[in-house]
């Protein structure tokens, strides 16, 4: 197994965990939590592509440029979620990313609940375009 093959393979089951987290935080009532850790899966699973072909080092956090940059025609439909969740790495962390308040009173559960399916559809199409060991014996 390349070491490409390896690092994409760890990058996506990270993305799977703060997945499972951000899903966690929105059930708690984080939503402001649960919408960064979403941007978090999602930008890692899209970094798991870049390793799978062959990347050594992935630069920056912005989830539509990660996208654009790998010039994949089926991630394409999912540009338009990744803005979203962009919208999401700053602001829901830090309050002077904000008019007023906190991070806390700004993010509601319906954009949590938004942001978790925008995530998931990335994570998952992720995992469609990274060929994992399980779907080379049967796929």
């Amino acid at each position: 197994m390349r070491d490409s093959d390896r690092a994409s393979r760890r990058w996506l089951e990270t993305a799977r965990k703060d997945l499972d987290y951000a899903v966690l935080a929105a059930n708690a009532g984080f939503h402001a939590h649960a919408c960064f850790n979403a941007h978090q899966a999602a930008e890692k699973a899209v970094k798991a592509i870049h390793y799978a072909k062959g990347a050594r080092t992935v630069l920056g956090h912005s989830i539509r440029q990660l996208i654009e940059r790998l010039d994949i025609a089926s991630l394409e439909v999912l540009l338009s979620g990744a803005r979203q969740l962009d919208l999401y790495y700053v602001p829901t962390r830090y309050p002077t990313g904000l008019v007023e308040g906190t991070p806390e009173e700004a993010f509601s559960a319906d954009q949590s609940r938004r942001a978790l399916d925008l995530a998931g559809d990335i994570v998952t199409a992720a995992a469609d375009i990274i060929v994992e060991p399980t779907r080379d014996r049967h796929g």
